[in-house]
């Protein structure tokens, strides 16, 4: 690597030469430069030039010429030094683009506070106000935001006498004062300050003698010039010693986050791809042999090949081809995109085969039959397996390495190790001998350690703990009891062997004493009964059994085979889970068999992460333990018929017993994580299926554009509002994606000068496609006015010419239905906010919309690790999130190296550039360092191969010849016809490496010989050629080439597989970077349905019961409304036949009732509410094989709940109100899980009917529960008509309970979150955050809020007084229309923190008295 590429890596932080900081004000649109508080070096000097004429002019201060020119001399050459340390010292600060992702980290941080300071004032600062860290503060600067006011002060001020006041502005410092009232307070303090101290001398009115006799006596005080000299220069090494790193200033997780980290550093200048060197940490060392890739490619291929189905004679290319990609991998350092579009011939198995077709005198003599080996999938497969087997190999090397060792100190040989290491294929079968060679040789172990130690010259100890049970073991093996051991007959080994049929079976011979009689005579001084000795040998062989790799091995093996899988609820499963439960599916599940879980991989992870929960046992079992019992005990018995064999077979069946039992459990637990794992590969490979489909479509494309030209957008969106009473929020985007106009429409269907605005915007921007989406059913309605609007108007989308007619038409401009998955987690966050600060959030969520129509891959690129936050597939809440982001970025990979990133634009546009780390070789670190690499170069690349360097036009290298190689053909540059140096090949998927072929091709397409080749390239340069292919516009012609003949040539010749490459050059050659994403997707209707309501098929569908609020009650029918939004109808003959309609229902009313139908199109359902219909009960249908559901369990449990809820009195509460659920606690947060902060539910209470529970979401993930008592009720189930809430708050009805109370408190949280001083994440984060941020403010002390998630509706206050201070914590309580802080309320924010520091003051005066308080956790 080169040293201009290692240049590029801050390793120290570095100051830029700017000192002014240039900020951009939104709203203005203008930019404005501030006033720098620190002053540059000339102004220094400047200054240090003034301070000495002053004092020469004072003292009266003349030399002769020679002497002043020395005294300049010595001056300058001061200066000079001065000037040398102090860009010494600039070298080492903190580089400003490192600021500024540290910023992009924690928007909120320390230079938040200082928005007007340079940027790197903080950081300058840090060790000279390290020299002043006992300075004693005063009270009012404690919690300061900016402290530069006293900066400032001091500056120009002199140093004050008297005791400065500690309470001086400190209430009202969070909330500056206006110009005038600053500067009147500056004007004050001037002339209230006092004098500097000490001795001032006015000389006014003294003349030249007097002035010369006064120095004569007192000097002119630089007698002492030399000691304050060196005292400075002391100084100043002492600052030159302590460098500025980054890690010294901020936290690592800080660092961690943006990447700037030591290793992240090295990740950038290693010349390796950065996905391989993250994924191969763990073995960066390991090297591999060419036997090694053989044995490597044998065990992935038997690993992929069932997944395959190929036939026979193409199993050995298959290895071949294996064998051949790790090649590329491992020793070529090729990315899986590389491997797939630039080796692709490699992937592929050619037969030739003579053509037999004589009838056709132009057809060819051969015919080439092309097999597919390998797809891209596999390729990402392959590298997984490869970690796999590199992990495998650690493991069995390390292995190995202890068993050598053994095998030279101690002369060891054993069988078992030596023929099974090399054999096994799974980690599990390393680690059973591993087990295996610590339990047998435990005793060498421990000597060869000892002697190690003593070749080492070291002595030691061996602690002998005899109750262990290895102790009991090795004793044992000493004792006479193992001949009893061995009696037994065969060993473990052998046992297993036969089990296994593995070679010729062996029975066990009966020893000629009977057991009793041989423990007798085997007592010792080990054992001393009988009893002992038996017991003793018993333990040792069910060991041995239990430890034998083979024996696990059949375990294994029947598990595999004839495994079957049980859940079983537990206790508090049983009433937890109930019928709406998503465990339900899997509470009573048994008989499941392994193979099950292939295409239902999703029932597993459930039980397991149910199991996690405590609510369900999963049992893993042998469907024939039974026969699997009898036929090992067959196995080991002897042949013999007598007493004597008969008392040596019981003893054998008790030792089995003893063996088998331990067996089953550790054998049932790796299964179930080897099953867990395998459910985990097929979901997260589901998952990325999926992921793939939603990147893989082109820009939207209206009729008659070519695929993958952007169209002009406009988006409309009415978000949860009405569309006919509330905002209509529009943006419209341009052709280049950018935002142009922006606005509102009210009630489109009806108001005809909102109607005319709509139609002359789109005339005016003559747009190609009007895209919709919303957050409600009501979007339904804005859909339909909007094509109404559109036909109504006659808005004619863009001209397209008639396929049948070939005449250009024109039809209704297209409508369509947008995905919102993306924009609604832009809308209101971070990034959205940064990019549009001054926006409401459904306007941002329409500038989202409209990204996502016009290219859908840089949006989902954007996302970055949110991307898992999507719902990507039902069940994805089951599967690691590390693993899970994975997969999706190699989806991501995928197709962002299928389309290419046009570098340059990249450089301008940060949406572009979101994809750059997807393409091969690079990453999110190699992808900063491009980005910064190629702004040292100017900004802009000429050609793909300056970014490896040219010096012959001053390019420094920005990416290493490997990742270069990976990333090459995958960054292409817009080709300029009018450039002499625009090579057309830099702007096709064509590899530098290929340029000569390409180049080729080209020539034999025009016609051109070697001689006119050769004068075209001489004359133009080498891409004389293919330019003129280009600007002659004949580029079909390379469809007349027969490219099989010079792809035969390329192998023959050069051993070069090339035929694939040729095809892909080819057509290049004639569309360069052809879009090759299908076409955008349109939702279909349930996708939609499920978009704006929020349902699915499960989770809403006939049969189910469900709340409804009546909103029309006519003579014959109802109209309800769902809590999804949907509207429904229910007809008087499904009400009740003995009444009407409006005698069963009122308006406002919350009734129960059944769907009947729902038509997801229309977004209407039609529902039931007789009694004989609402009697049956929903029960969902579960696609359960025959015995695999416990019925009789269930209906017990259905039975002993009743009987419970019969005796607890229980029953089911139905209020008449909006927001009323007929939730359990778990029920109503998992409702409000997706709702806005703020929303509420009420739902029934466990106290009973005179309690109501009001559950709101106070932000994600929290949700408070309040307790309401009703008082006056007019009977049991009815709303009492007074509500309290504790004994502080009393309502008269439900809605001002929610108003007054719940909705005031909500409003309470908002404030408090977006203050200034609200910092996302837990207590653990915000104590992270002050002690970074004092640390790297030494002088200030500062304050924070946060969300106490474990207490809902309460925040912590932590603030730090000073660096060696601990963070202190106060508890602030949110309570309707206020906020309470040790009991006393206030009723905003700035009450809020002005109520703070004067408490704060208050308990440090007590403190200072005597009186303790001002820490610790207060409620």
């Amino acid at each position: 690597m080169s040293n201009d590429l290692r240049n590029l890596i801050d390793g120290e932080a570095e100051l830029d030469d700017e000192d002014d900081d240039a900020s951009f004000d939104e709203e203005a649109g203008e930019g404005r430069r501030d006033k720098p508080l620190i002053d540059d070096s000339s102004e220094e000097e400047d200054d240090d030039d003034d301070e000495e004429e002053a004092r020469r002019i004072r003292e009266g201060f003349i030399v002769d010429e020679d002497e002043e020119e020395e005294e300049d001399e010595d001056v300058e050459e001061r200066r000079n030094r001065k000037r040398r340390r102090r860009a010494e010292r600039e070298e080492e600060q903190l580089d400003e683009e490192d600021l500024d992702l540290i910023g992009e980290a924690n928007p909120d941080w320390g230079r938040k506070a200082q928005p007007q300071q340079n940027k790197f004032k903080r950081l300058k600062r840090g060790h000279r106000d390290e020299d002043r860290g006992s300075e004693r503060r005063g009270l009012a600067e404690i919690f300061s935001d900016d402290d530069e006011e006293m900066a400032d002060d001091r500056a120009y001020g002199r140093q004050s006498h008297r005791q400065a006041d500690e309470f001086d502005d400190f209430i009202e410092e969070d909330y500056p004062e206006d110009d005038e009232e600053r500067i009147q307070r500056q004007e004050d303090m001037e002339v209230a300050r006092p004098r500097d101290k000490g001795l001032t001398v006015d000389t006014t009115g003294l003349d030249k003698e007097a002035l010369d006799d006064m120095e004569a006596i007192f000097g002119n005080g630089e007698d002492y010039d030399w000691a304050l000299q060196m005292e400075e220069e002391e100084e100043e090494r002492e600052r030159e010693e302590q460098q500025i790193e980054l890690k010294d200033v901020f936290e690592p997780s800080q660092l961690k986050e943006k990447l700037l980290t030591d290793e992240d550093n090295e990740i950038r200048v290693n010349d390796d791809p950065e996905r391989f060197q993250l994924d191969r940490k763990p073995f960066q060392h390991q090297q591999t042999s060419a036997e090694g890739f053989k044995e490597e490619a044998r065990w992935i291929t038997n690993l992929i090949l069932p997944h395959k189905r190929l036939s026979s004679d193409l199993h050995g290319p298959l290895t071949k081809a294996v064998c051949q990609v790790l090649e590329f991998f491992v020793i070529d350092a090729y990315e899986v995109p590389f491997v797939f579009q630039q080796r692709r011939d490699y992937l592929i198995h050619a037969k030739k085969s003579r053509n037999l077709d004589r009838d056709d005198p132009d057809a060819p003599a051969f015919n080439i039959d092309a097999e597919k080996l390998l797809n891209q999938d596999d390729l990402w497969r392959i590298l997984e397996l490869d970690i796999k087997f590199r992990s495998l190999v650690e493991k069995r090397t390390v292995l190995e390495k202890s068993y050598n060792s053994l095998k030279e100190k101690l002369n060891i040989q054993d069988d078992i190790i030596e023929s099974m290491t090399r054999a096994a294929e799974t980690t599990e079968e390393l680690q059973d001998l591993q087990d295996y060679f610590n339990f047998r040789y435990s005793a060498e172990i421990k000597q060869a350690a000892a002697m190690a130690a003593q070749e080492e010259g070291h002595q030691t100890e061996q602690l002998k703990r005899p109750g262990t049970k290895t102790a009991l073991f090795e004793r044992i093996r000493k004792s006479k009891a193992y001949e009893f051991v061995q009696a037994l007959g065969i060993s473990p080994d052998q046992l297993a062997r036969n089990a296994l049929q593995d070679g010729r079976r062996v029975s066990s011979d009966d020893n000629p004493q009977d057991p009793i009689s041989l423990a007798d005579s085997l007592v010792d001084n080990f054992f001393y009964t009988a009893e002992q000795v038996t017991n003793a040998a018993r333990q040792m062989y069910a060991e041995e059994l239990f430890v034998s790799p083979r024996m696990r091995k059949f375990f294994r093996k029947n598990y595999y085979g004839t495994g079957i899988v049980n859940c079983r609820r537990t206790e508090k499963g049983l009433r937890k889970i109930d019928e709406s439960h998503p465990y339900y599916e899997i509470k009573y599940l048994v008989n499941y068999s392994i193979m099950d879980f292939v295409d239902r991989p999703e029932v597993f992870l459930k039980m397991m992460k149910a199991e996690e929960e405590g609510l369900v046992e999963i049992r893993v079992e042998l469907s024939n333990e039974r026969s699997f019992r009898k036929n090992l005990y067959q196995d080991f018995v002897s042949d013999n018929f007598s007493s004597l064999a008969d008392a040596w077979n019981g003893e054998r069946e008790k030792v089995l017993d003893m063996a088998i039992h331990r067996l089953h459990k550790v054998i049932e637990k790796g299964v179930k994580e080897s099953i867990r794992t395998a459910c985990q590969e097929r979901l997260l490979q589901a998952c990325r299926e999926e992921y793939s489909k939603r990147l893989d479509q082109a820009p939207i494309k209206p009729k008659g554009m070519v695929l993958g030209t952007v169209p002009r957008v406009l988006v409309l969106t009415n978000g949860m509002g009405d569309p006919g009473r509330d905002p209509i929020y529009w943006a419209c985007m341009d052709e280049h994606g950018k935002v142009n106009e922006y606005g509102t429409f009210n009630n489109l269907a009806r108001d005809e000068n909102q109607r005319e605005e709509f139609a002359s915007l789109c005339v005016r921007k003559e747009f190609d496609m009007v895209g919709i989406c919303g957050f409600s059913a009501d979007t339904q309605r804005l859909i339909k006015d909007v094509e109404g609007l559109i036909s109504d108007k006659g808005l004619m989308g863009p001209p397209y010419p008639d396929p049948k007619t070939d005449e250009s038409r024109v039809d209704l401009l297209d409508v369509v239905v947008v995905n919102d998955e993306v924009a609604r987690l832009y809308k209101d966050s971070p990034r959205g906010v940064t990019d549009h600060p001054t926006l409401n959030p459904l306007t941002r969520y329409c500038i989202a919309l409209a990204r996502y129509m016009q290219n859908p891959l840089k949006e989902y690129a954007a996302l970055g690790k949110d991307v898992i936050s999507l719902s990507i597939h039902p069940y994805q809440q089951y599967l690691p999130q590390d693993k899970l982001l994975k997969q999706l970025e190699t989806a991501m990979v995928d197709m962002v190296n299928l389309i290419g990133v046009e570098i340059n634009e990249a450089m301008k546009d940060p949406y572009t550039a979101n994809l750059l780390p997807y393409i091969a070789g690079l990453g999110p670190r190699k992808a900063q360092l491009l980005i910064k690499g190629i702004n040292a170069n100017g900004g802009v690349v000429n050609a793909r191969d300056e970014l490896v360097g040219d010096f012959s036009r001053h390019k420094i290298p920005v990416l290493g010849p490997r990742v270069w190689n990976n990333a090459a053909s995958f960054l292409y540059i817009e080709y300029d016809s009018t450039h002499p140096d625009s090579d057309p090949l830099d702007n096709t998927r064509i590899h530098p490496e290929d340029y000569d072929l390409a180049r080729k091709v080209a020539a034999d397409a025009l016609g051109l010989d070697e001689e006119d080749v050769k004068a075209e390239t001489d004359l133009n340069g080498p891409a004389a050629i293919v330019r003129k292919l280009f600007n002659d516009d004949v580029q079909e012609k390379v469809n007349e080439l027969i490219l099989e003949e010079y792809a035969e040539q390329l192998e023959r010749e050069y051993s070069q597989r090339k035929r694939a490459t040729l095809e892909a050059i080819r057509a290049e050659l004639q569309v360069p970077f052809e879009e090759l994403r299908k076409n955008f997707v349109t939702l279909t209707g349930d996708q939609i349905f499920t978009m704006f309501t929020g349902e699915t098929r499960e989770s809403l569908c006939e049969g189910m019961i469900v709340p409804v609020n009546v909103r029309v009650v006519k003579d014959d029918f109802a109209i309800v409304k769902l809590d999804c939004g949907i509207e429904g109808r229910i007809e008087a003959h499904e009400t009740s036949h003995r009444h009407s309609v409006k005698d069963v229902l009122s308006v406002g009313q919350t009734v129960q009732a059944k769907l009947i139908d729902v038509n997801r199109k229309d977004m209407t359902c039609k529902l039931t509410m007789r009694e004989e219909e609402m009697r049956r009960p929903y029960r969902k249908n579960y696609d359960h094989g025959r015995d695999q559901w416990d019925y009789r369990l269930e209906d017990a449990d259905r039975e002993e709940l009743r009987e419970k809820d019969r005796v607890t009195g229980r029953t089911q509460r139905v209020i008449k109100h909006p927001l009323f659920k007929p939730f359990n606690s778990t029920q109503a947060e998992e409702y409000l899980g997706g709702q806005p902060p703020g929303e509420v539910v009420i739902r029934p209470s466990s106290k009973g009917n005179d309690h109501l529970t009001i559950t709101w979401k106070v932000a994600d993930g929290v949700h408070q529960h309040i307790d309401v008592l009703e008082l006056q009720k007019d009977n049991e189930f009815s709303v009492g008509k007074v509500l309290k809430v504790g004994s502080k708050y009393t309502y008269t009805d439900l809605d001002e309970l929610i108003v007054d109370h719940v909705k005031a408190m909500a409003k309470k949280v908002d404030e408090l979150m977006q203050h200034e001083k609200f910092q996302k994440g837990s207590r653990a984060d915000l104590e992270k955050w002050l002690t970074t941020y004092i640390d790297a403010n030494p002088t200030r002390s500062t304050y924070a809020f946060c969300i106490d998630k474990k207490h809902p509706g309460y925040f912590h206050l932590c603030f730090k007084a000073s660096k060696n201070s601990k963070v202190n914590g106060w508890v602030v309580r949110v309570v309707p229309h206020a906020y309470e802080l040790m009991k006393n309320a206030y009723p905003d924010m700035r009450a809020l923190t002005n109520g703070f520091k004067l408490r704060y003051q208050s308990e440090m005066l007590k403190m200072q008295q005597g009186g303790g308080g001002g820490g610790g956790q207060r409620r």
